[in-house]
């Protein structure tokens, strides 16, 4: 079955998108981790994710032919024009947040990574080849944490249960397909991410429990991030982000 390059190019853009955005937000925890050792781990799992961008991006610029790079859908883009989830973008927040955010989008990217490898599409295999070898790491260590914060102290308990809470509407849009998505899952080319949701909830369900945490009901939900609606995050984000490229437009250094 023949597909658009420009359907294959936006589905590599929005994977890009995934990665850059919770990269960057991992990467603000560097200098200012809980001690040295998460400090510096969470800086390596935030080059991971940024790594990841990359080759998202490399492969949509091949696509594009239009001599664009990873730069430009990095920096040159506005805020309506990312595709990533809007669990990505929430402000990092303590440690709790980050590490309840982290556990649930490991969950989901070991599971995605695992099916991408089987694409039709080579490429997007090859990097889901890789990036599967580190979603298994990621994993190891968001799964620890969320014991050791969960059946800690009081207070590291609460901070969890109330991260976990705070998040758990967001983790809906994961499972959402679109047209985009419904045309490249028929080539054999997207992950039919509705399929995930099951193992994805079983494997939460559990750790959950094991770390004391009550699960939240499914009660309210958002999406958009896939359409470009955005939190207001994203654009302050993006702010800090940009500010280089677009206060001196095509530099190199």
């Amino acid at each position: 079955m023949a597909v658009d390059k420009k359907l294959v190019k936006d589905y590599a853009i929005r994977l890009g998108d995934d990665a850059l955005v919770l990269g960057h937000r991992l990467s603000e925890w560097c200098g200012n981790g809980p001690f040295l050792e998460e400090d510096l781990a969470l800086a390596n799992v935030a080059l991971d994710y940024l790594g990841r961008a990359r080759m998202f991006f490399n492969y949509a610029a091949e696509l594009a032919a239009d001599g664009s790079t990873e730069d430009t859908y990095a920096y040159t883009r506005d805020c309506r024009d990312f595709g990533n989830l809007l669990i990505n973008e929430l402000p990092r927040g303590d440690f709790a947040f980050t590490m309840a955010r982290q556990y649930l989008v490991d969950e989901f990217s070991m599971a995605f990574m695992q099916a991408l490898c089987d694409s039709n599409d080579p490429i997007l295999a090859g990097i889901a080849e890789k990036a599967r070898k580190e979603a298994r790491y990621h994993l190891r260590r968001s799964t620890d944490w969320m014991l050791r914060l969960g059946d800690g102290t009081p207070e590291s308990h609460d901070r969890l249960q109330q991260a976990m809470t705070d998040i758990w509407g967001y983790t809906q849009e994961m499972f959402e397909v679109d047209a985009l998505e419904e045309r490249l899952i028929k080539a054999g080319i997207a992950v039919d991410v509705v399929a995930l949701r099951q193992g994805w909830s079983a494997r939460v369900s559990e750790t959950l429990a094991q770390a004391t945490i009550e699960q939240p009901r499914d009660d309210w939900s958002v999406s958009g991030g896939r359409r470009g609606v955005h939190t207001e995050s994203l654009g302050h984000m993006l702010a800090e982000l940009q500010f280089l490229q677009r206060a001196y437009p095509a530099q190199q250094w």
